[in-house]
């Protein structure tokens, strides 16, 4: 299993469910463990459901009991085991602009949890792995040091620049953050001087050439050693016969006028640029393949250090792709849903063929071929509220924030309101063509246009009508609980990276 390709979220219900010969892997998905993850926030939740409950083994580690506590019906082979929020541990975190902190320990652990780090650390010890998952890392007890932890990613994400930030870095930006410019983020005089904070990746090589982090990619007005970026040079440097590297730009200040592939230990000896390197980082170089190593293999860093010398991007300079042929669309194209209301559009926008990739089979053409659309006449989509997040089970448990939408619900515009006899805030059935159905409260409103409907999906607890308040551990209920969209969201998957289709599928509505 460790030579096949992965299995992603969305689909593990169909490695439990599927008949085991149509499966790429030896044997059907026995045992899941979701830590940290929503079960609401993915489709198909009735068969989502019957797969927790066929599993020989379900174990849920989460702050807060999920709705993987409550969905299904098991009696035994499920365990939930208590984790900690961001205010009883510490460490780094990352946020969506690609830039880190280093968050300190506000209370001690709450209760029986434990912190991720050490939790991983007990199930090492029960498989029997701990001496070689931790050799490069300190542990106290039974907590692995948090530092050592990020001291490895540091030294093991060449790829994507995730290497300069270290402990040290990260601290250091913590206590000077007063000497940030909150438009730039760029640090003004002090140790910190001409750093973006929290040094966002690729913030390049060893945290020794203090690169100060990329606050925007491909900003070829700067130079690669002050935050600059070109295009990344990844797929070669030509397809079908036509040059792929850039065409006389490049970032500022570099010694390369020109489009230039990835750097290698050759390259710079090609350049004479290999003088550069410290006795040791040649050494390194040497020990991995010598004038074939590449900067994403050369562990000292070095050959990363030389190119930004001379203001190049270690992983070269390239045109933007527009074509990506390796999709099966090259240049996107529109593909009308499976589940569709405009018939008239699927023979001019089919779909692709059904596949099996990422070990399962996976269907397109057989369920759009199907017309749903006079029965479920309603395109239903969905999508987040600012007040909660994901799954919604710590920001539903949180009295404030649950203050602000107290009720799971549907918009549905005015016209087919009315058309429905639905009324605003009254209770409304939501069927799917898949066979499930929710009950939740209208809210109409001209937020959505004629014939679409709009649900939330951080909401759980409800399934199907029935409320499972009963089913969490006493006392750690949400304050707020609901039906899930998901319950309703149907099949559908993206051709290459097999993410759920959740913003169409389609509807029925009436009163409840």
């Amino acid at each position: 299993m460790m030579n096949e390709k992965g299995i992603p979220v969305s689909r593990w219900i169909d490695g439990v469910l599927e008949a085991k010969e149509n499966l790429e892997q030896p044997d059907n998905t026995r045992a899941m463990v979701l830590w940290g993850h929503a079960p609401n926030s993915q489709t198909r939740m009735p068969e989502m459901k019957e797969a927790m409950e066929k599993l020989d083994l379900l174990v849920v580690v989460d702050p807060f009991p999920t709705v993987s506590a409550v969905l299904h019906d098991r009696k035994e082979g499920a365990y939930l085991l208590p984790t900690t929020t961001q205010f009883e541990t510490h460490g780094s975190v990352t946020a969506s602009n690609r830039s880190l902190q280093w968050r300190e320990k506000v209370v001690e652990p709450l209760f029986d949890s434990k912190v991720d780090h050490e939790i991983i650390k007990l199930f090492a010890d029960k498989f029997g792995f701990t001496d070689r998952m931790f050799r490069n890392i300190a542990i106290d007890g039974d907590e692995p040091s948090i530092e050592d932890i990020t001291r490895e990613f540091n030294r093991g994400m060449w790829t994507i620049g995730y290497t300069g930030q270290s402990p040290e870095r990260m601290k250091k930006h913590m206590k000077y953050q007063h000497h940030f410019d909150k438009t730039t983020l760029r640090a003004v005089g002090g140790p910190c001087d001409g750093d973006f904070y929290g040094m966002p990746w690729p913030c390049w090589g060893t945290p020794e050439m203090n690169h100060p982090g990329t606050a925007n990619l491909y900003d070829m007005s700067l130079p690669v050693s002050e935050g600059g970026l070109t295009f990344r040079a990844r797929f070669g440097v030509e397809h079908n016969g036509q040059n792929i590297l850039a065409d006389g730009v490049y970032s500022k200040n570099s010694e390369i006028k020109d489009g230039y592939p990835e750097f290698t230990m050759q390259m710079l000896m090609d350049l004479g640029w290999d003088g550069d390197l410290t006795a040791e980082e040649r050494a390194s170089i040497e020990a991995v393949a010598g004038p074939s190593t590449n900067w994403k293999t050369d562990l000292s860093g070095g050959i990363q250090r030389v190119a930004i010398k001379h203001e190049c991007a270690p992983f070269g300079n390239a045109k933007a792709r527009a074509i990506v042929w390796n999709f099966p669309d090259p240049v996107p194209l529109h593909r009308e849903p499976l589940y569709t209301t405009r018939r008239d559009l699927v023979a001019d926008y089919p779909t692709y063929e059904d596949k099996t990739f990422w070990r399962v089979p996976t269907l397109y053409e057989s369920i759009q071929k199907n017309d749903f659309s006079k029965e479920f006449p309603i395109i239903l989509t969905s999508g987040r509220l600012v007040e909660y997040e994901g799954g919604g089970d710590e920001t539903r448990s949180n009295p404030w924030l649950a203050e602000l939408q107290q009720d799971m619900f549907i918009e549905i515009n005015p016209r087919d309101a009315n058309n429905l006899n639905v009324r605003d805030g009254k209770d409304v059935w939501v069927s799917g063509p898949e066979g499930a159905r929710i009950k939740v409260k209208a809210m109409v409103t001209e937020r959505v246009g004629e014939g679409v409907a709009f649900m939330p999906f951080h909401f759980g607890g409800h399934y199907q009508g029935k409320d499972l308040r009963d089913k969490y551990p006493k006392g750690a209920d949400p304050i707020v609980l609901g039906e899930s969209t998901n319950t309703v969201q149907t099949y559908g998957y993206d051709s290459v990276t097999q993410m759920q289709e959740t913003k169409a599928t389609l509807c029925s509505i009436m009163p409840a």
